[in-house]
């Protein structure tokens, strides 16, 4: 058993690139939860100090975060990636996430036999900044490597897939596109008015969107999207990072600070999506995400750009303000005809919750992910 327990709860190692609060983060959190008392999970961050998600985590799950596990960056040299296949010893189930961990399944691929390593299977969500526009060569043909002895490459859209298809070189056999889910009961109950810090006043309508602060999901261009609208119709933008400055001078530059607020992060997404009366993105890549569902579950419209999934995760009634990926004044406009609707506000947002319980619900997913797991490991998970 790869030198780890053969009885007992299921022994994971979970690799990502951070383990802030975001959609793949809480995604990892739901399965942990779901998972309950059956396994036990080691987490390494190739960021020590995003550990947002953790406060997630259900106070019955058994989580390590260990501060010796080596660096998920450098240098890809034969002597750190032996130190790492070394720290891989010992589980019964590896988890990589996307390409800050990639080293990890370089260094399972190639030591894999040799120390008797336990089975790898490897998540991709998306890109950062760095590959929006273009993938990079090397990382392709890195990858092309590093997955060669995968056991399974989970991915969350079809976008994804034919990426994995066509750039990474991957057998489609090792391709699962699996769509992420949510509790979409949670979403769709009332939400709180006093779990933000910023108050709804009567006669306000905003647009709230759910994002980490940075250059590839385009904040400021969701600011420039909204500034001919009404005075009573204000901008929520919810999430952490290092784009709050570009943000605020957005704000400034296009005389709407008083309509632009930046709460910060929310633990429970459930508890405030509901408080918007429209959701938005203006992110230059995507791929499944997961605050989209969210909103669906939650019974709003979308305005966003058509990247990754999302023109086909929409309702039938949502499509026409999935706006042309890099055009502005076109989010503006599905902004502007959605917010002088209030009745087609309503009838998309219905659409777009059915949709969301009955395609997107957590625990489908949950239990694909569970079955996935277990083939791997070679036991019930």
């Amino acid at each position: 058993m790869n030198g780890a327990k053969s009885g007992g709860p299921l022994r994971i190692l979970h690799c990502h690139s951070t383990f802030a609060a975001g959609g793949k983060e809480r995604r990892s959190v739901a399965l942990m939860n779901a998972f309950g008392q059956g396994a036990e999970h080691t987490i390494v961050s190739g960021d020590p100090d995003e550990l947002g998600a953790r406060a997630l985590l259900d106070q019955r799950v058994v989580a390590r975060f260990p501060d010796d596990f080596p660096s998920l960056s450098g240098r890809p040299t034969p002597g750190r990636l032996v130190t790492i296949a070394r720290a891989l010893e010992g589980f019964d189930l590896i988890l990589t996430y996307n390409w800050g961990a990639m080293d990890v399944v370089m260094a399972h691929t190639m030591f894999a036999q040799p120390f008797n390593l336990a089975p790898l299977i490897h998540h991709e969500d998306g890109f950062n900044e760095d590959e929006a526009e273009h993938l990079k060569a090397s990382r392709n043909w890195y990858r092309r490597v590093a997955l060669w002895r995968t056991g399974d490459l989970v991915v969350p859209s079809r976008a994804l897939e034919t990426v994995a298809l066509t750039r990474w070189k991957q057998p489609r056999e090792r391709i699962t596109c699996l769509p992420n889910g949510i509790d979409t009961a949670a979403f769709a109950r009332k939400p709180d008015p006093q779990a933000l810090r910023v108050v709804k006043r009567e006669g306000e309508r905003w647009i709230g969107t759910i994002a980490g602060l940075r250059p590839v999901k385009q904040l400021p261009v969701l600011v420039e999207a909204m500034k001919d609208l009404p005075d009573n119709w204000h901008l929520i933008i919810l999430g952490d990072g290092p784009e709050r400055g570009p943000i605020r001078e957005a704000a400034t530059r296009h005389e709407v600070d008083h309509r632009v607020h930046t709460p910060g992060a929310i633990d429970d997404p459930s508890r405030v999506i509901g408080l918007f009366d429209i959701f938005a993105l203006s992110s230059r890549s995507e791929q499944f995400p997961l605050c989209v569902v969210e909103a669906m579950a939650a019974g709003l419209p979308v305005a966003a750009p058509a990247v990754g999934d999302i023109a086909a995760m929409v309702s039938q009634e949502n499509s026409e303000y999935i706006t042309p990926r890099g055009d502005t004044g076109a989010l503006a406009r599905a902004l502007e005809e959605l917010a002088g609707d209030p009745e087609g506000r309503a009838e998309i947002g219905a659409a777009n919750r059915d949709k969301a319980r009955d395609r997107y619900d957590e625990a489908r997913m949950i239990e694909r992910y569970r079955a996935l797991y277990s083939k791997a490991a070679g036991r019930a998970l």
